[in-house]
């Protein structure tokens, strides 16, 4: 590990920066935390909840890669069970999320059939993503989705597909946040990367996994190269959301353009154009 000359970023490190979340979440010797979280967001207590989980899968990440806006940086596990569970972190807009989420469970249950077995051996899968954008139309922080009839909703297809959508954007909005009684607003607290210094002490007394969680975060920033990894991986979100802007405001332009030759074609004047669509005199004088 090297530590040497390492420049941390002003205030925390984001949770959900999505090879962080890998990192502390997502590799081996990550079992603890992971399953806090499992429990949490599917509501297991008591007897019920999961007391082991294997993590499928250390991957290789070369920086072509980490500096891929495309690149897909999840968490893959398996439960007793054998019901997998994949977890992705997503805090861009692409809008298709829904379909997003929908290939990727397709391709974790597929692989769940090797070659020559029956159809009967496919085992459930739970697809949980984190989002931090405007999502569903719903202001229910947590939705959850199965295959259901419907009329009659409490026919359920198959209890093979589920998924779980976790909105940080109304989770913020949400006016009371029940941290002492609920373990998965004590987990979205610690992933909010806005989240005051003393509640993310309050959340690490309450829950062992979530401490260990940080520990482990302490951990691995304290590598220069995991740092460099993390920053290129904040820097490839910056730049989509900064291609989406500037795409936007192109858009923008054209529609604004788009007016200004309509009303010239229909004889309006200069100064009227100007002040529908606050262009310059020379630009309209240019269409």
């Amino acid at each position: 590990m090297k530590t040497s000359n390492i420049t941390k970023p002003f205030g925390r490190f984001d949770p959900l920066n999505d090879y962080l979340f890998l990192k502390v979440m997502g590799e081996k010797g990550d079992e603890v935390q992971l399953l806090g979280f499992l429990n949490a967001v599917l509501g297991r207590t008591g007897n019920s909840q999961l007391v082991s989980v294997e993590i499928l899968e250390n991957r290789t990440l070369p920086a072509e890669y980490l500096g891929d806006k495309a690149s897909v940086l999840d968490v893959r596990a398996k439960l007793r069970t054998d019901e997998r569970v994949n977890i992705e972190v997503q805090l861009r807009n692409l809008k298709n999320m829904d379909k997003r989420s929908l290939f990727y469970w397709s391709k974790v249950y597929a692989k769940g059939l090797k070659g020559g077995q029956n159809y009967a051996n496919l085992a459930k899968v739970i697809a949980i993503n984190i989002v931090d954008f405007e999502f569903l139309s719903t202001e229910n922080f947590h939705t959850v989705f199965h295959l259901r009839e419907d009329e009659e909703t409490d026919l359920v297809l198959t209890d093979v597909l589920e998924i779980h959508f976790l909105n940080m954007v109304k989770w913020r909005r949400l006016g009371e946040k029940d941290i002492a009684g609920d373990s998965l607003h004590r987990w979205l607290a610690y992933f909010d990367r806005g989240s005051p210094p003393e509640l993310i002490a309050e959340v690490k007394k309450m829950d062992d996994a979530i401490l260990q969680a940080d520990e482990r975060m302490v951990y691995v920033t304290g590598d220069e190269e995991a740092i460099h990894a993390y920053e290129m991986r904040q820097m490839a979100i910056y730049d989509m959301n900064t291609m989406r802007l500037e795409g936007k405001l192109e858009g923008i332009e054209e529609a604004t353009l788009g007016i200004a030759r309509k009303m010239k074609a229909m004889g309006d004047s200069a100064e009227r154009i100007h002040a529908v669509t606050s262009l310059s005199t020379g630009a309209i004088e240019s269409l």
